[in-house]
């Protein structure tokens, strides 16, 4: 019997230390996105006062948004299996973060009463709430399926 819980800590053990390996990759890549951002920035501005007004910075930032949804798609498919479990925690808790900031954006009118911001603001927070919702829901059922693989049938 305590053999058995033995083995279970350490699982729990290497789970923990392969979630924080993953939460530090995370956060380097969440570092390396906000710099980015910042250097897109600075791009379009430049390429728009470099091209007289003829590009406009949207439209660069467009581009740069569509090139990372193809780097990201083949990013996530490249990823090994026994990552999978680990990274889906990870997502959970970035959707987390969303829903936090989705409910602020919803939640402006019981904020402030005098200026309760602009109606689009609250619906791409009420939209940005249920999307995080279903991407929670559905990471922790993808979880708990990886996770029963490995449970011992008996």
């Amino acid at each position: 019997m305590a053999n058995d819980a033995q083995t279970l800590v350490d699982a729990a053990r290497t789970a923990a230390q392969n979630a924080r390996a993953a939460a530090d990759a995370a956060q380097a890549y969440a570092d390396q996105v906000a710099q980015t951002a910042h250097v897109a920035d600075a791009a379009g501005a430049a390429a728009h006062i470099a091209s007289g007004g003829a590009i406009d910075p949207f439209v660069f930032r467009l581009a740069i948004f569509v090139l990372a949804v193809f780097v990201g798609y083949y990013v996530v498919w490249s990823v090994t299996p026994a990552l999978h479990t680990p990274l889906m925690s990870v997502t959970n808790a970035i959707s987390s973060v969303i829903v936090v900031g989705a409910l602020l954006s919803v939640g402006v009118d019981a904020a402030d009463a005098l200026d309760s911001g602009p109606a689009w603001a609250r619906i791409f927070g009420f939209i940005a709430l249920i999307l995080a919702s279903v991407n929670i829901f559905g990471g922790f059922l993808v979880t708990e399926r990886m996770l029963a693989m490995y449970k011992k049938k008996g």
